[in-house]
């Protein structure tokens, strides 16, 4: 019934079609992420028919992301009511309920009038991307943006640059984040490892995966380095975005500047989810979002 197996670069150009298809704004509808990330939770994938199913797994249990591959009209919400039931058939076989993540507010609304109580709904606030205006990022305009205009002062008080991340930089990016895996200790933290492999599968692969990165220095010294990409029609994600912490105004400074390199022209800028870290979440908060992207999980009775 379903042909699961792992991801590979192979399936870059039929995942990407699906993708263009329904439009998703959420980072986990990008298939560098999808490449990038897949060790982290033993993430399978197949085509069926016209969708994209990934499919992870946490204590045994199978969890789908809700799927991507058509529109969500009358007839493509009819398609994913013919899928849930095949999936539900498909887990039940192994003793599992069907469990679908990635379940946006839009997407829930439909689902629960259709389901009713055969479903049950819960709001995965650690999943919850942020959204910001484009022109937000890029202008830093306004009384909310005035700590950001300030710090980023304080940094253009010494020589700074900007530059687009190329092959000369890609040995250095590596190490600047190796040091930072270092300094925190994160031998012990499975999504730490797994983050590096990440870093490292996005940096050696930029051109294949259709990745922007941008290097900033101060003082000739890199300070930071970013990777993202365009993830739909309207929107760029950023999917990487390390900075020297002790360094007034990196951090900003580096987001600001890909933001306008990268994203004019775009209404928004994803700058993914917090994953509950609390120095994370305050982090995103303090850029101001224009909304939060809610994920909800549903699980079928």
């Amino acid at each position: 019934m379903f042909d699961f197996r792992k991801i590979s670069f192979e399936d870059k150009e039929w995942i990407t079609k699906c993708l263009a298809v329904s439009d998703f704004r959420g980072a986990e509808y990008c298939f560098a992420n999808n490449m990038a990330w897949q060790r982290l939770n033993d993430t399978v994938i197949t085509h069926h028919g016209d969708f994209y199913i990934s499919c992870s797994f946490e204590d045994g249990q199978p969890y789908f992301t809700f799927p991507a591959g058509v529109k969500i009209d009358v007839e493509g919400k009819e398609k994913y009511i013919r899928l849930f039931d095949e999936l539900k058939e498909y887990v039940s076989a192994h003793g599992k309920p069907l469990i679908v993540s990635s379940v946006t507010d839009d997407n829930l609304s439909w689902i629960k009038e259709y389901y009713g109580d055969k479903i049950i709904c819960e709001y995965d606030r650690d999943s919850s991307d942020y959204i910001y205006n484009a022109s937000d990022l890029i202008e830093l305009k306004g009384k909310k943006y005035h700590g950001k205009r300030n710090h980023i002062k304080r940094f253009m008080d010494e020589p700074w640059e900007y530059r687009e991340l190329t092959d000369k930089e890609i040995d250095s990016c590596i190490e600047f984040s190796a040091e930072f895996y270092n300094k925190n200790d994160n031998a012990d933290d499975p999504s730490a490892v797994v983050e590096q492999y990440a870093i490292d599968l996005f940096l050696t692969n930029m051109d294949r995966l259709g990745l922007k990165g941008a290097v900033l220095y101060r003082n000739d010294k890199m300070t930071g380095f970013t990777v993202g990409e365009q993830i739909n029609s309207d929107t760029f994600v950023v999917h990487i975005e390390k900075a020297l912490a002790d360094v007034q105004g990196a951090y900003p400074m580096l987001c600001s500047q890909f933001a306008s390199h990268n994203a004019k022209g775009l209404s928004f800028i994803n700058r993914e989810e917090d994953l509950g870290i609390e120095g994370l979440r305050k982090s995103k908060l303090s850029y101001n979002p224009a909304f939060l992207l809610n994920k909800n999980v549903i699980t079928f009775r």
